[in-house]
């Protein structure tokens, strides 16, 4: 069976011979896998192994654990997901009416849902099997949630901080409660007078947040999500350092999020395409290092996905290059083609 290297458990026994990007043997196969084995195996960044089925030792005590199974699991995830948007729109109808809302109903809203999610590997899939076009704000608040959690993780911070993060995204778009919800669905282009009333939901948000009593840094998540390296993001055209780390983080969801996203005014974009686009804006407009843990972190989970590409040819992604995120080692039939020596090819779409 196919599975991550951070899967990988001492004793594990590999099914075929793993070759490194430049064709070097770095297990041989019916390898009995030791800690030293593993390390090289992520020393020479390798993703995915091939492993002979576990003998019932080496997880006995998974075993003894009723397994769920992945339909049950992918409708816990679902149910878990709709109640954390159920539990948004809640939020925004909360701060509407009473103008602040509870710590409490923040993390009882938000922690299930994290719970769900803190084993997922496939958070390219998870997301899109989650996106719909329907109630496109509180979506957006939910996932820019769940993929705050998971940069915050990517990053090394603690489970406690990587919620926090994921709580800072989950609010974010809080100040959109005061904004015409007419604009927010208007399906074309909006008006400067209408943009500019969209622009201070990050305002609004940052007050909202600090009236209800939640720590500052959430709130200032908030106000700077929209703000950018260069100086050229709002409310503040604050540059580089003066952005909270926090908003840095929930700036690369944000955009993420929105760009995977059917809205009334855009069909979601291609996987790569968006991956490519957050890779542009690396340099100058969102935090570099944030962004390519982000980048890094998301291309294994393309490994074994069906693509096409700009010669028309259909293949599979075998393995992702160490250097070059967007042009991995392809088999298309019995072939395999290492895009980054063939420069007139390139990936035109991805089958998820």
């Amino acid at each position: 069976m196919r599975i991550s290297v951070m899967d990988l458990q001492v004793g594990d026994r590999t099914g075929s011979d793993v070759f490194n990007w430049n064709g070097l043997l770095v297990v041989s196969a019916h390898t009995v896998l030791n800690a030293d084995d593993i390390d090289k195996l992520q020393l020479h960044n390798i993703d995915y192994v091939d492993i002979m089925m576990r003998q019932a030792e080496h997880s006995t005590e998974k075993q003894l654990q009723p397994a769920l199974s992945e339909p049950t699991q992918t409708l816990a995830q679902t149910a878990a997901y709709e109640e954390a948007v159920s539990g948004i729109k809640d939020l925004f109808n909360q701060i509407t009416a009473q103008g602040k809302i509870e710590e409490k109903q923040v993390e009882q809203c938000f922690a299930p849902l994290a719970n769900h999610f803190i084993e997922q590997k496939d958070v390219v899939s998870l997301l899109l099997t989650l996106n719909n076009k329907d109630d496109y704000t509180y979506q957006h608040s939910v996932q820019v949630g769940m993929i705050s959690y998971y940069i915050a993780k990517w990053l090394g911070q603690t489970e406690e901080e990587a919620l926090y993060a994921g709580k800072a995204g989950y609010l974010h778009d809080l100040g959109k409660s005061r904004i015409d919800n007419a604009i927010l669905q208007k399906p074309g282009f909006l008006t400067k007078d209408e943009f500019e009333q969209v622009k201070k939901h990050a305002e609004y948000g940052h007050e909202m947040i600090l009236a209800s009593g939640l720590p500052e840094p959430i709130a200032l998540a908030a106000l700077q999500h929209h703000e950018r390296l260069d100086g050229t993001g709002y409310p503040a055209r604050l540059r580089g350092q003066d952005i909270h780390p926090l908003a840095r983080i929930v700036a690369v969801a944000d955009v993420y999020s929105a760009m995977i996203s059917h809205r009334v005014y855009q069909e979601k974009q291609d996987l790569l395409h968006v991956l490519k686009e957050l890779h542009r804006l690396s340099f100058g407009k969102l935090d570099p290092k944030i962004t390519q843990v982000f980048i890094r972190n998301m291309i294994p989970n393309f490994i074994n996905k069906r693509i096409l590409l700009t010669n028309g040819e259909n293949g599979i992604i075998i393995m992702t290059h160490p250097t070059d995120f967007f042009r991995p080692l392809i088999q298309v039939g019995e072939q395999f083609i290492n895009l980054s020596e063939h420069p007139q090819l390139e990936i035109q779409e991805i089958y998820m």
